[in-house]
């Protein structure tokens, strides 16, 4: 419940558009997904992987956000409108991460093993945007609204345009440091 509640007030505190924590709760998409999501991830880690993947159908169809069981959602991750955003089975988004409506994190090729992007901490991923592949978004990273991303990001650069190329670097001096790795994405 403590988990929820972190949450929901992450989305408060962001989107001016929901005054309170209730609203989130009952009425925000990306919300809905992520909680539905932390249930079929559950039941896909037990072995339960019909249950996972009907729990991510359902949530599917009522968010337009498909999320795999399969894949890693940290905490206060912000799922802006949502509709149209697609995260592969061996996704990984760690914590503080924002998501437009729109985005696919998704693999280049079928293949086995991991193929799905791993966002770190507090990027920010723009409408449209398509990460592909087994890459990595460094932490607070930005990538451009349409950018199509298929290296890595480095941490607190800036990704735009298809192909995406970095279009802007934190100077260190510009106070870009490493937050706390206290404690990790979690399905829980």
């Amino acid at each position: 419940m403590k988990g929820i509640l972190r949450d929901a007030r992450s989305i408060q505190e962001r989107d001016p558009a929901m005054p309170s924590i209730a609203q989130v709760i009952l009425l925000y998409p990306g919300f809905t997904a992520v909680l539905a999501h932390r249930l079929a991830n559950a039941a896909w880690k037990k072995g339960h992987r019909f249950a996972g993947l009907l729990v991510a159908r359902i949530a599917r169809d009522l968010t337009g956000i498909d999320i795999h069981p399969g894949a890693i959602i940290g905490y206060r991750v912000f799922i802006d409108h949502g509709m149209g955003t697609v995260i592969g089975e061996t996704a990984v988004v760690e914590d503080d991460v924002v998501i437009m409506h729109g985005v696919t994190l998704g693999n280049r090729r079928p293949a086995s093993g991991k193929r799905h992007p791993t966002i770190r901490r507090g990027a920010f991923i723009g409408a449209g945007a398509l990460v592909l592949g087994d890459v990595e978004i460094g932490e607070e990273a930005m990538v451009g609204a349409g950018a199509v991303v298929l290296s890595d990001v480095p941490p607190g650069a800036t990704a735009t345009g298809n192909p995406a190329r970095i279009t802007k670097r934190r100077a260190r001096d510009e106070g870009y440091h490493r937050r706390d790795r206290e404690h990790a994405p979690s399905a829980d």
